[in-house]
């Protein structure tokens, strides 16, 4: 197992892989201690024939640039192969700015090519590299140093597998012509607005049981400071006050550091000193806030008046389209996207790309009463009206 320190030697590899037609890539990180993700270890494979094909490198390691692997990343050259890609994206992205192009993400391509809902790596490895994955440091720090030759193995499988994993899909897709489904899943990983979090829209991630303008301006407050404070000094957000604590303080509405005091779900540090007056600043701004620029909640199905039974019929029709293509109903639509179509709403993804090739077509000649539902034997199926 080789593991690379070096400028150098990444260098080498980089431009070795680089005539390959693909690299299969995977990330070790912490985050329990940060707002953003620690980059501990990188794993990288192509599908060489040397013994040397497959890497850890070690970014840790004081002088190493990752410039040569950032290069490989935007080499249109060379596929880009991870497994759940998105958290190992935003890593590098928040330190470079890059997200490498172009992009596979095998368990997106597993949930098209009939490998169901939940298209776990451990199952892609079981049912198609037949073979298992040794779970025994899946929660070690790998932070610390040196790593242990199980750490290494195991961290290095993830990328060695992944090359069969790749290739198998890959294939598949080839065979059934679903290819470009793949690639329009991965504009949403290939648009840098997935990585970034917007203190201004972070409200909209605290769950409140009242809609209400006055309430949600201060939570929409206190969100914003919170994001802002734990970015700026990289620490959890939940370590600056937890969601909790935050609609708690939305609806007490404190105005000292007295009545912050009183406060039952709120962290001992967060009662004084830089957060507490923010908390506290917060709460006044939210207070403040005319109506026209307080946040609103919208309810589709109230604002909709969604026919209840539409959309249930919907919900069918998905359900035997998941089944007869043998792709993810949840990667077909969301549940919220069939109430929005039976409510008129039209801009929604169910009906965009291949998803109206396989769902939204027929979805909208149900809506206009041009077929319904029947069952043939143990299928659904639309019928001409």
């Amino acid at each position: 197992m080789r593991t690379i320190t070096t400028t150098e030697d990444l260098a080498t590899f980089c431009k070795r892989a680089a005539k390959f037609p693909y690299v299969t890539v995977d990330t070790e990180f912490l985050r329990e201690r940060t707002y953003y993700s620690k980059l501990c270890l990188i794993q990288l494979a192509f599908a060489g024939e040397g013994d040397d094909d497959a890497v850890l490198v070690d970014p840790l390691v004081d002088g190493l640039d990752l410039a040569p692997l950032y290069e490989l990343f935007e080499d249109a050259g060379v596929v880009k192969v991870f497994h759940a890609a998105r958290q190992d994206l935003e890593i590098f992205f928040v330190d470079q700015g890059v997200i490498p192009a172009p992009l596979f993400d095998t368990q997106v391509a597993a949930m098209v090519c009939g490998f169901g809902e939940q298209a776990g790596y451990e199952t892609l490895v079981r049912k198609i590299a037949k073979d298992s994955v040794d779970k025994s440091s899946r929660f070690t720090d790998w932070s610390r140093r040196p790593l242990t030759d199980a750490q290494k193995t195991y961290a290095l499988a993830d990328v060695t597998h992944l090359r069969v994993i790749y290739e198998f899909l890959s294939g598949e897709l080839d065979k059934s012509g679903r290819k470009k489904w793949v690639a329009e899943e991965m504009a949403v990983l290939n648009d840098p607005a997935t990585y970034r979090v917007d203190p201004e829209n972070a409200w909209k991630r605290v769950k409140t049981r009242t809609n209400s303008g006055k309430f949600l301006a201060i939570v929409k407050e206190l969100a914003k400071f919170r994001e802002d404070y734990a970015q700026t000094r990289n620490i959890p957000r939940n370590r600056v006050f937890k969601d909790d604590a935050l609609v708690e303080l939305a609806s007490t509405k404190p105005a000292s550091e007295k009545d912050l005091g009183r406060s039952r779900l709120l962290l001992r540090d967060a009662r004084k000193g830089d957060i507490a007056a923010g908390i506290l600043a917060a709460v006044k701004s939210g207070q403040a806030m005319r109506a026209e620029d307080q946040p609103r909640v919208e309810n589709i199905r109230e604002k909709l008046q969604v026919n209840p039974a539409l959309a249930d019929m919907l919900r069918v029709l998905v359900k035997s389209k998941a089944d007869s293509t043998g792709v993810a109903q949840k990667l077909i639509a969301t549940s919220s996207d069939l109430d929005a179509i039976a409510g008129g709403i039209r801009d929604v993804a169910a009906l965009r790309g291949w998803r109206k090739e396989v769902f939204g077509a027929e979805a909208l000649r149900l809506c206009a009463g041009e077929v319904g539902l029947a069952v043939k034997g143990e299928k659904v199926v639309t019928i001409e009206i």
